[in-house]
């Protein structure tokens, strides 16, 4: 089976050098080429390639602005191999930008777990540790009792808490009893 692929780069002799690359593989068949992200469209619609080799970053392409150009920094079998995983059905990742989002999910799990709460949750913590009721609290944030009582719910799961004396503790221990500067 030929794969049929189509080159979306801004870059002509980024294009042409993947052209040249790929069109040395029996198995790879380059049927178009794009600069584009309106012309990558059109031409994916008339041309049914198999995969879209596209650079990650170009002008005009919103939403992935972030995302570094990594389609550069492959080396050719690296090229050639993800063409084939990406045919056969699989996904790729450069490494590089693989690590990337591995070590940032890393991150935002950790930063999740030494404080789980959001901020509105942490509010209600505060004030429920310094003795307001839910009413209180509902109208000192501009909430529903229910909508008080469901934080209240979301704290003790997340913290893993079960009495009032347990709240206050960990709320002491948060610092979140203590005045605000300049308040």
């Amino acid at each position: 089976m030929t794969i049929r692929v189509l080159i979306v780069d801004d870059h002509p002799v980024v294009r042409s050098g993947l052209k040249s690359l790929l069109d040395a593989e029996d198995d790879i068949d380059v049927v178009g080429e794009a600069a584009n992200m309106q012309d990558a469209i059109f031409r994916t619609r008339s041309l049914k390639p198999d995969v879209i080799l596209m650079d990650v970053v170009m002008p005009g392409a919103s939403g992935i602005e972030a995302t570094p150009a990594v389609l550069k920094e492959a080396a050719d079998e690296e090229v050639v191999s993800a063409v084939r995983e990406v045919a056969a059905g699989g996904r790729y990742v450069h490494p590089a930008l693989g690590a990337k989002l591995v070590a940032a999910d890393a991150e935002e799990r950790a930063r999740a777990e030494a404080d789980p709460l959001t901020e509105r949750e942490r509010e209600v913590l505060r004030l429920l540790a310094l003795g307001h009721t839910n009413q209180e609290i509902a109208k000192t944030l501009f909430l529903s009792v229910r909508t008080v009582e469901t934080h209240r719910a979301h704290i003790m799961q997340k913290l893993r808490l079960s009495t009032r004396a347990e709240l206050v503790r960990h709320a002491m221990e948060q610092g979140l009893l203590e005045e605000p500067e300049g308040g």
